[in-house]
């Protein structure tokens, strides 16, 4: 498989695996998804709301903007239905723009500012690998707090998804 090949199958799968997610969430019981917990980002949607912000970031590198983030997640935890909506949408910028990529352009050298500060210089192929791999190892915080409800999380694992969907379409 090509790099290119592999970068539009990765936002595919991040785009499955984020609505899958967003499902089983959706699915807990009444309060869950907020409530407080012992965990870095303090609750299930407020994890999910850091791995969207992260996407935003980088995708305002990726376009070569600023983003307006000071911080990588924001005080408030926005309602789940906003970020349900708002993440679908990321993750269909994400697909779209890794269609309009070439292997050329998957090559070419981005320079941002890290937002805790600090030069960063990254391909676009590296941009995509973070944050795909990012957004996986949150889902993973997400998933153990799931267990804390208790409710068991979805299986959102790459085979998964290459067995499930990828093959199928």
């Amino acid at each position: 498989m090509s790099a290119l090949a592999t970068a539009q199958m990765l936002t595919r799968y991040s785009a499955w695996a984020n609505k899958a997610f967003f499902d089983a969430v959706a699915a807990l019981p009444p309060g869950e998804a907020t409530k407080e917990r012992r965990t870095l980002f303090k609750s299930i949607v407020h994890t999910l709301n850091h791995n969207y912000v992260i996407d935003r970031i980088f995708q305002a590198h990726l376009e070569g903007r600023e983003h307006g983030y000071t911080a990588r997640n924001t005080a408030e935890t926005p309602p789940f239905a906003e970020l349900r909506a708002a993440q679908e949408a990321i993750d269909e910028w994400y697909v779209a723009w890794g269609d309009r990529m070439t292997e050329t352009l998957m090559d070419e050298t981005i320079r941002f500012t890290f937002v805790g500060g600090g030069d960063g210089v990254m391909t676009r192929s590296e941009i995509l690998l973070h944050v795909v791999n990012h957004t996986s190892y949150h889902r993973g915080f997400a998933a153990d707090m799931f267990f804390q409800v208790p409710a068991r999380p979805p299986t959102t694992d790459l085979p998964v998804y290459l067995r499930d969907a990828h093959q199928a379409g």
